[in-house]
């Protein structure tokens, strides 16, 4: 396996968060020929430290229009786009400075780690080869090396997996392609491709959920939904190709039905747990109140049948959405030891195990006070509530200013991890993407060694430095 730099997978994780704290120190551009264009900025700049990321977009807008030539205008605004998760619309703004000035390394080399994950190979090493010839700074020279070693180790391992993948070698195929998306996160046909791999190697849940991201990332993708509707069929739970509520509503009809026929009952009831503990999760829109009532009707076949593996299993889920860990790793254990060999359980034991670790840690839901079910809107909203009351240029005092330091980091974190699609669904399976203990042992990332190291950068919230340390090993 072709090894690739942590240290550089770290920065590109980071972008959005490290760009709203380090670049507001381009001070004193001018920026047009009347004052409305410097207060745009002004204005701006303000908002983006506050975290208000929809009002700042807002005065960046006006000062492009204001002034078109004003690379500085662009570059402020894809700074907005990449921490509000936009990457594509920050792409446009990157080249259009890179176009008015460049010699503008730092734009040139956020581009480069955008294309990279795009899996533009050839794109990002042009810009990444560009700044190393443009008299960078010490920092610019050693990210756009690391990066350019990193795509070219990439563009290697590309070559391989085509050849694995042509070969019918899917299990070599699918785990170097796994190292690419690690990288490449936003590449479409290395997931396609990957898609190809697990739907061969039998690994529909891992076909699904690469389906899924291939759908956001590529619009009107109605292969992937094509794809997704096909193999939910074949794996013959209909919950999986009919609409969920209509699903249950079959089931309750048997029961009604044939009330006195314990047969038909129990198995009504067996199914409506399923679908009530896994169909919504699967169709990723799950409901507490769907997980209490799957509880309720899981037990109820429990009590008749205490060795139901599936009726156990479809509890301990239903179980982690209500966050009740302890209670899910019980079925999962119990389920175990009438199924040994189930490799479900076992993922879901380790799933839980994790989750409850994670509960005793740092949970992002609980700091942004959001439940697991938020929507992003709601998490977007109650990361700005609480970014304003804790902007540490609201405190004087030395010792509440450093606290609110470090609770507006852990709360520009949280936000960062719940509205990145992947970085979510890590977390939501226990894995804390900010955390690097987490990400060892998963075969299916690549992992963060180490925390944050001694940066110490631009104090964004007021006058004097932000001391902040960040750890890239």
């Amino acid at each position: 396996m072709v090894s690739i730099d942590h240290v550089a997978h770290k920065i590109l994780t980071y972008i959005p968060y490290v760009l709203v704290l380090i670049d507001l120190r381009y001070e004193g551009v001018k920026c047009g020929r009347d004052g409305s264009v410097d207060n745009h900025m002004e204005m701006g700049k303000k908002l983006l430290a506050a975290g208000q990321l929809a009002d700042a977009l807002s005065h960046f807008h006006a000062a492009v229009d204001g002034d078109p030539k004003n690379y500085m205008a662009y570059y402020r605004r894809a700074t907005v786009f990449l921490a509000m998760g936009k990457s594509k619309s920050a792409l446009p703004d990157l080249s259009k400075v890179i176009e008015l000035k460049p010699d503008f390394t730092s734009a040139r080399l956020q581009r480069g780690n955008l294309l990279l994950k795009q899996g533009k190979l050839d794109e990002a090493e042009s810009d990444f080869k560009k700044v190393l010839k443009s008299n960078p700074s010490a920092k610019e020279e050693n990210e756009a090396q690391s990066q350019l070693t990193k795509s070219d180790e990439i563009q290697r391992l590309v070559a391989q997996a085509r050849s694995s993948f042509n070969s019918q070698d899917y299990v070599t195929a699918a785990a170097q392609l796994d190292t690419i998306i690690d990288t490449c996160v936003w590449d479409v046909a290395s997931r396609e491709m990957r898609v190809e791999c697990f739907i061969q190697m039998g690994e529909m849940g891992k076909a699904i959920s690469d389906l899924k991201a291939t759908s956001k990332l590529k619009s009107d993708n109605t292969q992937a939904f094509y794809k997704l509707s096909t193999i939910y069929y074949n794996l013959g739970d209909h919950e999986m190709s009919l609409k969920y509520e209509e699903a249950v509503s079959k089931y309750e009809a048997v029961m009604k039905t044939e009330p006195n026929v314990h047969y038909f009952s129990l198995f009504a009831k067996e199914r409506i747990c399923h679908c009530a503990g896994t169909g919504k999760t699967l169709c990723c829109c799950h409901d507490s109140q769907e997980a209490s009532r799957a509880i309720q009707v899981c037990s109820e076949v429990l009590q008749s049948d205490p060795e139901n593996v599936n009726a156990l299993k479809d509890r301990a889920e239903a179980y982690i959405q209500e966050e009740e860990y302890e209670e899910a790793i019980k079925d999962f254990e119990t389920a175990a030891k009438h199924s040994e060999n189930d490799r479900q359980i076992k993922e879901g034991l380790e799933r839980a195990q994790r989750l409850l670790k994670q509960s005793q840690k740092r949970d992002y839901y609980k700091i942004l006070g959001v439940k697991r079910t938020a929507q992003k809107k709601e998490i977007i909203r109650a990361y700005r509530k609480l970014a304003q009351q804790w902007h540490p240029d609201n405190f004087q005092d030395p010792e509440e200013k450093k606290k609110a330091e470090k609770k507006f980091i852990d709360i520009a974190q949280a936000k960062e991890v719940l509205t990145d699609p992947e970085m979510r669904t890590k977390f939501d399976h226990g894995e804390d993407p900010m955390d690097p203990e987490s990400q060892q042992g998963h075969h299916h990332h690549q992992h963060f060694h180490g925390g944050f190291q001694g940066f110490q950068g631009f104090n964004p919230f007021g006058s004097g430095p932000f001391n902040f340390k960040f750890n890239f090993n």
